[in-house]
């Protein structure tokens, strides 16, 4: 991604989804749902979430999510991952959604939260997630 705004800061973390903006996910004022967005953070920081848990995980906190900008129809969404906290069976992953506008090199942060996370075992019973390597 190349920013357009020198100034501004580029994303940080590890990419874990992108996607575009449809006309079927907008509110009626035409931008995109922020329940939409939403979903779409909270796919990504899963994503993110089992790969360090090397297996299944279940939603089970949003936090702090703020929404700075819209979406619109057409711009491309693209999510960055980074781990927050990680405890024994649980781990919070901090999202942020950031859109490059369609048709253009703009880029800006739209969204962002936390996403907190149990690793469950076949039986839906929390796990301990892998040590940390040194």
């Amino acid at each position: 991604m190349t920013q357009s705004t020198p100034s501004s800061p580029m994303p940080q973390g590890t990419p874990s989804l992108r996607t575009i903006a449809m006309p079927a996910d907008t509110n009626p004022a035409g931008d995109i749902f922020g329940g939409w967005i939403m979903s779409q953070l909270d796919i990504s920081s899963g994503v993110y979430a089992a790969h360090v848990a090397k297996g299944r995980v279940v939603t089970v906190a949003v936090d702090a999510m703020t929404f700075h900008k819209p979406v619109y129809v057409g711009d491309d969404v693209s999510c960055f991952c980074s781990e927050e906290r990680r405890g024994n069976t649980s781990i919070t992953v901090h999202v942020e959604a950031w859109v490059r506008r369609n048709h253009s090199d703009t880029i800006v942060k739209v969204t962002e939260g936390n996403f907190t996370f149990v690793a469950v075992d076949s039986e839906g019973r929390p796990k301990s997630l892998p040590k940390l390597e040194p």
